[in-house]
């Protein structure tokens, strides 16, 4: 019983980890913006793309694994710069299909000049050994995600609350326009927004490869798709909102795991979604609404 309980534990607590990271680097700029990046799942993709064209170089794994996150923040500030910026004053309708057509873009982009099928990417053999706790057989990756995970939301944290920079992000997504009154900077704040979403979304896409080994033009969209619920269940506005979504999301995720017979265990997310359905009637904003700006930059 205990065996099993250690190891239900770790299953939720390193998914969770995952969606928290995903949810937060997709709520960080809807925070400002008021707007869903609908590319960001693509920057799981150039992470890992950029470790398989890596691949037998003669650098260190860890030199490569950091080229890869770096890819995806500036892959991440592009996003701004060639989504947002252009049309981020006018019709959310303009900003949204950009955002999609940028989206398009890497992948096609991905499918004519590296290839259409699965790549594998390199990873250390940290992502493939196991340990004993409790009794139980535990991955070792599992643990270095939810390692990772702790240590860049407990920076994050104190970031926002004890530096400029973060203070400046704080003020920016409660009230965007008064940010700017007071003299906060709104291109640096909205670049280093998305540049931050792309750092949290480089690391999960490092630990994501790490679960599947592998790499495919479309490796995105359910990263995309897992941290949009998880912010709609935090609330789409509160960054503590969007970690307590990731995890909660992950919770269900592995309790339908364990508790749905061998046959039904294929509609999972059919039960998911009717989880979330049911929730938002009874909390529409979310857990954690956050505050209510309202204004679109």
């Amino acid at each position: 019983m205990t065996g099993q309980i250690v190891q239900f534990g770790i299953d939720a607590l390193s998914l969770g980890s995952l969606y928290a990271l995903m949810a937060l680097g997709l709520v960080i700029v809807y925070g400002i913006l008021k707007l869903v990046n609908f590319a960001y799942g693509e920057l799981v993709m150039v992470t890992g793309y950029t470790l398989f064209l890596l691949n037998g170089s003669p650098l260190p794994w860890l030199v490569m694994a950091l080229v890869a996150v770096i890819i995806a923040i500036l892959t991440g500030i592009s996003t701004e710069l060639v989504a947002f910026k252009p049309v981020r004053e006018k019709s959310v309708t303009a900003v949204l299909i950009t955002s999609f057509a940028f989206s398009t873009l890497l992948q096609n982009f991905v499918l004519l000049f590296i290839s259409p099928r699965a790549r594998q990417v390199p990873l250390p053999d940290i992502f493939t050994q196991t340990v004993e706790l409790a009794g139980v057989i535990v991955p070792l990756r599992n643990l270095l995600t939810i390692a990772c995970a702790f240590i860049m939301l407990g920076l994050f944290s104190w970031a926002l609350k004890k530096t400029v920079l973060g203070i400046a992000l704080r003020a920016a997504a409660s009230q965007f326009r008064m940010a700017r009154m007071l003299g906060v900077p709104a291109n640096l704040i909205i670049t280093t927004a998305f540049a931050i979403s792309g750092l949290f979304a480089g690391v999960v896409g490092i630990l994501w490869l790490g679960r599947i080994g592998s790499v495919v033009p479309g490796i995105g969209l359910e990263p995309l798709l897992v941290a949009f619920i998880a912010t709609v269940i935090g609330g789409m506005r509160s960054l503590q909102g969007a970690v307590v979504g990731g995890f909660l999301l992950a919770f269900v995720d592995v309790s339908l795991n364990y508790l749905l017979p061998q046959h039904l265990l294929q509609f999972r997310d059919a039960f998911t979604f009717s989880f979330v359905i049911l929730f938002l009637l009874m909390k529409p904003d979310g857990l954690i609404p956050g505050p209510a700006s309202g204004e679109r930059t």
